[in-house]
Formats: structure tokens, C-alpha cells, sequence
């Protein structure tokens, strides 16, 4: 008799039991398999759209002149599509971000990991992820209302709608991703490796930079891009505080147009359906996908290159 076909005392079978629990076995694999597709479907759904969307715009404007056009302004009379227009400002905004979140999202893990007591940290970690839970329209406002009258103030030349604003405040949205994950991956380097820097005489913050950071690296590369894929997808907070011109270049000081906040323009009506303009987003949106997508490639790659094993 074996382990998984136990002897049913009531018929003095053990066959009964076992084929129970054998659909038992079936009808939660089924279920659970289920759940699962339905991400798949849904992700291949949306992916198939953009797809077929896209293809169609293509056929109406050619690859070159919508990679390298210098001008967007498929609203106007006189229609150019150059995505770089849109592209280079969603780059500018989201390094303005990293260079805030980074900083302060390793520091605020490292402290939290490194320095912090256990009472401190269970009282910090969840007032910072609460930066996480205010919705996107806020932040907007807020570096519209404030933090932009508070920048003109001492930076000459910065307007009204600027890159510069909205992505300080993006880079404080995004901080509590960096933060969170860097602190798990750094708590998570196994003690003896700390124990065995102290044992040779290393400082706290010799082992912090020497030791507990490299073993960490690969977890704190991942919540950056993950942060990153968050800030090129962000929404309001582009669409409120950056304005709504789409120009070239690399000037925080003057209102620029991301992709997320094109799409924002189109769809609240000023294209109708069918039409060259409103075939524009679904190519901006395969752009962006395909950019999210490059980055959690190589955030998956660099995971799996430079991950720390431990016995």
C-alpha cells in the first residue's frame, strides 16, 4: 500500500479515497491554472491590440519618419509624427526622478536595514510606503500649485508647466519602491557576512559600502528599474505639472509632452474614431510598452547575472 492511497476503514477499500482526492488534486490544479491564464490572456489581449492598432498606423505614416521625425504634431493642420519629441521628454522627467529617488530611497533603506532599532523600523517603514498609497492627481497638483511657485523663486527662466517640478515630485513618488525593496535586499544579506567584516576590524559603514551593498546589488538594481518602469508610465502627475508642449530637447525649464500625457490628450476627445490622430496612441502606447518591456528584460537578466547565492 502506498503513501498517497491510504485504506478506507468504512468499506475496507482504499481505491474510494484515493480517486477523491486525486479530483480533489484536479479540481484545484484546474482552478489554479485557471487564475493564471486569465493574466496571460489578458497581457496577450492587450499586447494583440497595440499590435494590430499600431500595424495600422504604420501603413498610414512610415517607419523613418515616425522614428526620425523632429516635430509631433499629429493634432495639427500640418501632421508630423516624430516620437522622439515624446520619448525625449518621458527620458528627461524620469532621470530627473532617479537622481531624487535614488539617493534618498537607498539611504532611507540602508538606514532602515542598518541603523534603525526593530521599534524604529516598524514605525518608518510603513509612514514612508504611505507615499506610495497617495494618489498620483495629488502629487500632480502639488507640484503644480507648490513646488513649482516655490522653484521660480530662485531658478530664472522656469515656466509655468515645466519637466523640471514634475519630476522632483515623480522622484518622491517613486522613492518608497526604491526604498522598500533596496531594504529587503539588503536585509536579507545573510548575517555571517557581516559578522565576518566586523570580525576584521571593518567599520559600519566599511561594511555597509563593502560588503552589505554588493551582496545586495542585484536586489537594489531590480527596484530601481522596477521604479523606473513606474516613473515612464506615470500619468497625472506629467500631465498636470508638465504641460502639454511637445518639443525636442532636454530643457526641464520649459513644458514638455510625455507619451503617457498624449495619450491623456487624445482620449479625452479631441480625436474621433478611426482617424490618423486617434491611431497615434495605440502606436505611442506600443512605444511605451516597448520600453517598459526592455527594461524588465534587463532587469530580469541582471537579476539572474549578479545574484548572490548563499548556503
Amino acid at each position: 500500500m502506498t503513501a498517497d492511497a491510504p485504506f478506507d476503514i468504512a468499506t475496507g477499500d482504499w481505491r474510494p479515497k484515493r480517486d477523491r482526492a486525486r479530483l480533489i488534486q484536479s479540481i484545484i490544479r484546474f482552478i489554479c491554472g485557471a487564475f493564471a491564464a486569465v493574466s496571460v490572456l489578458t497581457t496577450l489581449g492587450i499586447i494583440s491590440t497595440l499590435v494590430f492598432q499600431a500595424f495600422e498606423f504604420l501603413q498610414e505614416v512610415p517607419l523613418s519618419q515616425f522614428l526620425t521625425d523632429t516635430q509631433w504634431t499629429p493634432l495639427f493642420a500640418s501632421k508630423q509624427f516624430g516620437i522622439f519629441v515624446l520619448v525625449s521628454a518621458t527620458v528627461m522627467i524620469t532621470l530627473i526622478s532617479i537622481l531624487v529617488a535614488l539617493p534618498l530611497g537607498l539611504l532611507a533603506a540602508i538606514c532602515l536595514s542598518e541603523y534603525a532599532s526593530p521599534n524604529v523600523r516598524r514605525i518608518l517603514k510603513p509612514i514612508l510606503e504611505i507615499l506610495a498609497g497617495v494618489p498620483t492627481v495629488v502629487y500632480g497638483y502639488f507640484a503644480l500649485l507648490t513646488v513649482t511657485p516655490f522653484l521660480q523663486t530662485f531658478v530664472p527662466g522656469l515656466q509655468g508647466f515645466n519637466a523640471l517640478s514634475a519630476g522632483l515630485v515623480l522622484g518622491v513618488m517613486i522613492t518608497p519602491f526604491v526604498a522598500s525593496l533596496s531594504e529587503d535586499a539588503l536585509y536579507s544579506v545573510p548575517r555571517s557576512l557581516k559578522d565576518g567584516a566586523y570580525a576584521l576590524g571593518a567599520t559600519k559603514r566599511e561594511t555597509v559600502t563593502s560588503v552589505i551593498l554588493p551582496a545586495a546589488l542585484s536586489g537594489i538594481v531590480a527596484s530601481l528599474i522596477l521604479a523606473v518602469s513606474r516613473a515612464v508610465g506615470e500619468t497625472m502627475i506629467v500631465t498636470l505639472a508638465a504641460g502639454a508642449n511637445p518639443t525636442l530637447g532636454f530643457n526641464p525649464l520649459v513644458p514638455v509632452m510625455t507619451m503617457t500625457a498624449y495619450i491623456v490628450q487624445v482620449t479625452s476627445g479631441d480625436a474621433p474614431y478611426g482617424t490618423i490622430e486617434y491611431k497615434t496612441i495605440f502606436a505611442v502606447g506600443m512605444t511605451l510598452f516597448v520600453m517598459t518591456f526592455a527594461l524588465n528584460t534587463f532587469s530580469f537578466w541582471f537579476v539572474r547575472r549578479f545574484r548572490q547565492k548563499y548556503d
